[in-house]
């Protein structure tokens, strides 16, 4: 029997006498898009780790390389696409795994809320029909409990069972998120995707969904991906942070301590762009970046956020900047303490 949400800590709470094997573990991974005349590194060697049940959150602003990342773990990206390095996912390195043992992975044991429910639902079929179709590929189950299996899903988030015969435009925005959050629960999985999941939603459904997934996961035991540009939604879901800046992670860390005490100046940078309730200064003289991300179809020489940096220097415009750890945190900059010695060690 579950134990309630109320009663599961948050993953970077819990306490154990034996170290724990991570569930995902992602090692150098790099990601080249071929679909144009020149190629696109939107991943360079990414490394990061999730344990059984922990939460995670991949910030950054658009192209940063956060999506591309979360949908190469289940081989989601296109064909024209290389994808090297290893994603080991229960102990088993899924860039190496068939097209057969794929299929069986997605939805059985790791599953995607995708962005914008809309575009993701299938528009001719009913959300029934949606919701049962994995449950009757993954496991030995007839029609009758599968049916009844979508209406204990669609009633667990919050969209009357009665509906289950319902086409996607015929819900709200919120009733389709939570549908594909059902579909995405649909197998009991171990790994939950979420891609920007209430994009387009008003401020009062976010929270609710927001709220909703987070309730479910914890009852469930699941370990979440969540991508979003908002650092504030991150940090009241996820354990952890990960900020990505031009296709490389540039900072990870405790959520609340990411937020309010970044290492990395991006990361402090998307900290500050957030105004604060009642505050007129922040509304007044907002943050924000000067500049552009780098083109992502060159070679990046140093640290990818030096022509933009505030605090750069001569020696990050060359070489690799590689995350440097701080205790259970980390970050690729030449100013966090520690940096020489533990680039000298290397």
């Amino acid at each position: 029997m579950t134990a309630p949400a109320s009663q599961i800590p948050p993953a970077a709470e819990r306490r154990t006498d034996q170290p724990v094997e991570p569930l995902l573990d992602v090692r150098d991974l790099t990601v080249t898009y071929h679909s144009g005349k020149v190629p696109v590194y939107a991943a360079r060697g990414v490394d990061f780790a999730l344990a059984p049940g922990e939460t995670l959150g991949m910030a950054g602003e658009s192209g940063s390389g956060k999506t591309t990342v979360a949908m190469s773990l289940l081989r989601l990206l296109p064909a024209e696409t290389t994808v090297t390095g290893e994603i080991r996912f229960r102990d088993e390195d899924l860039l190496a795994a068939n097209w057969g043992r794929m299929r069986s992975v997605r939805w059985a044991e790791a599953s995607v809320v995708f962005q914008g429910a809309m575009s993701a639902l299938n528009p001719v079929r009913t959300i029934g029909e949606q919701i049962v179709e994995p449950i009757l590929l993954h496991e030995k189950v007839g029609e009758k409990a599968a049916r009844a299996r979508a209406r204990d899903l669609l009633d667990s988030v919050g969209v009357p069972s009665r509906r289950i015969a319902s086409y996607p435009h015929e819900l709200s925005g919120g009733q389709r998120q939570r549908v594909m959050m059902a579909m995405a629960l649909a197998c009991d999985p171990h790994l939950l995707i979420a891609d920007e999941p209430t994009t387009a939603l008003d401020v009062i459904v976010q929270a609710q969904i927001l709220s909703l997934l987070t309730d479910l996961v914890r009852e469930r035991g699941i370990s979440l991906i969540m991508i979003s540009h908002d650092l504030s939604v991150l940090a009241s879901t996820c354990d952890r942070i990960a900020v990505m800046y031009a296709g490389r992670l540039v900072e990870t860390g405790p959520s609340r301590q990411v937020i309010a005490s970044p290492l990395h100046p991006y990361a402090r940078a998307l900290a500050g762009a957030f105004p604060t309730l009642g505050d007129p200064g922040s509304r007044l003289a907002p943050g924000g970046l000067p500049g552009d991300p780098p083109d992502l179809r060159e070679e990046i020489d140093g640290c990818p956020f030096a022509p933009r940096c505030p605090e750069v220097e001569d020696r990050c415009r060359s070489g690799v900047i590689p995350l440097v750890r701080r205790g259970d945190r980390a970050a690729a900059c030449v100013h966090v303490t520690g940096y020489d010695e533990a680039v000298g060690d290397g």
